[in-house]
């Protein structure tokens, strides 16, 4: 460590300070919410978006929207946010990498920028790098969300261009691997007729887990996808066909 770092800190450091004040504004909702009935507690969600409809920003809604998240989830699945995760997940929400070390509950810190963003009613988008983690991930965590009344679906389940796949992309939280996803996009760019679409219309926010893997390993492997050559091209080689023997 340099002489400059080893006083003013690490960019990390530095950037972890900064957020700080937003965690602890977190958690000193927790008495708040913790003493609302269940009833009170889901309502927030509707109070939440109110708040953004009038003109608020999700920068603005993040301290409650966390702290509800965290409470709820402390209710649903017996696990609270510890700060440190409230950290990774402000970290996430600005769109930024949150590095963790295995055992730290990355599973969990997601569900807090995923709730917060899902308000919106645009979607979310979190990515696995396979397809086991993708429904383990659904089924663990879909409870929690579905307690707030967001709608939640892992689109490995089913079929590519299906009506199925089409629910799944409109739900509030779709789960879904690195390569269904961008199979899916590759897909929509190929479509003849919007109806054969399976995407919303504009993306929104994502979250990649384990974002090295699926950004820098997965990467070098190119998604390739291919459609069938258009009837009126097969016929102009049929044409051209004796030319082309010809002149080989």
């Amino acid at each position: 460590m340099g002489l400059f770092d080893s006083i003013f800190g690490t960019y990390s450091q530095r950037e972890v300070k900064r957020i700080n004040p937003i965690m602890q504004a977190v958690c000193a909702l927790d008495e708040k919410y913790a003493a609302m009935s269940d009833s009170e507690l889901v309502s927030m969600t509707g109070k939440l978006k109110d708040r953004l409809n009038n003109g608020e920003t999700l920068d603005d809604i993040l301290p409650d929207a966390f702290a509800v998240c965290r409470e709820a989830a402390y209710r649903v699945l017996g696990m609270k946010h510890y700060p440190v995760q409230i950290i990774g997940g402000i970290v996430l929400h600005q769109g930024r990498i949150s590095e963790m070390k295995t055992g730290e509950g990355k599973t969990l810190v997601a569900t807090l920028p995923a709730y917060l963003n899902a308000l919106t009613g645009k979607g979310v988008h979190i990515v696995t790098v396979n397809d086991y983690l993708a429904k383990r991930d659904s089924e663990w965590m879909g409870p929690l969300y579905m307690f707030h009344g967001l709608t939640v679906d892992c689109i490995d389940k089913h079929k590519p261009n299906s009506d199925e796949r089409r629910r799944a992309y409109a739900c509030d939280i779709t789960f879904g691997t690195n390569n269904e996803f961008g199979f899916d996009y590759l897909r929509d760019n190929m479509a003849s007729s919007p109806a054969d679409l399976v995407q919303r219309e504009n993306l929104h926010y994502a979250i990649v887990d384990e974002a090295d893997s699926i950004l820098i390993d997965d990467a070098r492997t190119p998604l390739i996808i291919s459609g069938p050559v258009p009837k009126g091209e097969d016929q102009l080689f049929e044409q051209l066909r004796p030319l082309v023997e010809r002149l080989v």
